[in-house]
């Protein structure tokens, strides 16, 4: 079917409808039109399903390639330690409610994790050592430590805040307000980190800018970034996003503190691949940009015989070198939101600095 000449005749029919000149011969030969057209799209709809999501033998060695945590936005709170391709610590709770969307392993073997009711810390024998209960109607997306002694965190709401909690004492030693669309608080923050100067980086989900405050609040710049997710300052100073922009649009993106670009990967220039929510995006100390590539358990199911990976390893000249896919027993992994590898010199600490909070 000629698909201008469909839409043509379905400008026509509403124009005919509104003006209410069509007769009855015209409009039937409409419908016939439209019933023809359907096979058409449920052919379309099957092609791309049919679509490997991945290809069959994936670059790298796959789980054992890196010891790494790992924890994904899914139905139940799930966080995994994996050494050498087996799973040697886990955290499953399937009784309590929110997805975790940010964790970072310490150090000292603990480990703060936000899951949109709360954020929590544990240690490994997984006891509570602190936590923090979100108000009804806000949201906790995102946390990161400060040391051992504080947590800097987001609370998505009518009134969005960064607060930092001193968790010795449980108090908030220092709180300001963040901008909002202010059409809904789950879309608003998932993703926020300090800088090696002492500042923080805010990805603005709902607003589509990236923007770093010190730590009295004060913006120090915004940068344009439809559809970002998340944000990571890097060793040279300029900033790595992530994201997608209404699901078509995926991308990971270098760019220097003007919010010029340095570098850009395309999800959809991965041939083979079908990757639509990125989330995350680390620089690796080799050089290498880890992607993470999240699946909707709210949506779908993973089809067992077309599944997607869970993350990819892209180098400098955009190259995929390594990819996850892990998605049976003995080592299913489910979702991916944060993938923190234990031995690379460029991982997350708790050893930073907001300001003068240490």
């Amino acid at each position: 079917m000629d698909r201008g000449n469909f839409k043509y005749q379905l400008k026509l029919f509403m124009s005919g409808v509104l003006n209410q000149r069509w007769g009855i011969l015209p409009m039937f030969k409409l419908l016939v039109l439209l019933l023809l057209a359907v096979p058409a799209v449920k052919a379309g709809a099957q092609q791309a399903a049919d679509k490997p999501a991945a290809p069959a033998i994936l670059p790298g060695k796959g789980a054992s390639e890196f010891d790494f945590f790992y924890a994904g936005e899914a139905k139940d709170r799930k966080m995994y330690i994996v050494r050498n391709g087996k799973i040697t610590w886990s955290y499953i709770d399937t009784l309590g409610r929110g997805e975790i969307s940010d964790a970072v392993l310490m150090k000292n073997g603990n480990v703060l994790f936000a899951h949109q009711f709360g954020i929590t810390l544990i240690d490994k024998n997984k006891k509570v050592l602190w936590n923090y209960d979100t108000p009804k109607n806000h949201e906790t997306h995102t946390a990161q430590p400060i040391g051992t002694d504080h947590v800097v965190f987001i609370q998505n709401g009518d009134t969005a805040r960064l607060f930092v909690m001193n968790i010795k004492t449980n108090t908030i030693e220092k709180q300001f307000t963040l901008q909002t669309k202010g059409t809904g608080t789950h879309g608003q923050f998932r993703h926020a980190r300090l800088t090696q100067d002492g500042n923080i980086l805010v990805a603005h989900m709902d607003l589509g800018k990236i923007r770093e405050y010190d730590i009295n609040g004060n913006q120090l710049l915004s940068i344009d970034m439809p559809g970002v997710w998340s944000v990571e300052p890097l060793k040279n100073g300029n900033i790595l996003a992530c994201g997608h922009e209404g699901h078509k649009t995926s991308f990971a993106r270098e760019v220097n503190r003007k919010g010029e670009m340095v570098w850009e990967y395309m999800m959809s220039d991965m041939p083979g691949y079908k990757f639509p929510e990125p989330q995350i995006a680390t620089r690796l100390a080799n050089g290498n940009t880890l992607i993470n590539n999240w699946f909707n358990q709210w949506d779908s199911k993973p089809d067992p015989g077309n599944l997607q990976v869970q993350a990819i390893a892209v180098t400098p000249d955009k190259k995929v070198v390594w990819a996850l896919r892990s998605w049976s027993a003995p080592l299913n992994l489910g979702p991916s939101t944060i993938i923190q590898l234990l031995d690379d010199a460029n991982a997350i600490t708790e050893q930073v600095h907001f300001g003068n909070i240490k």
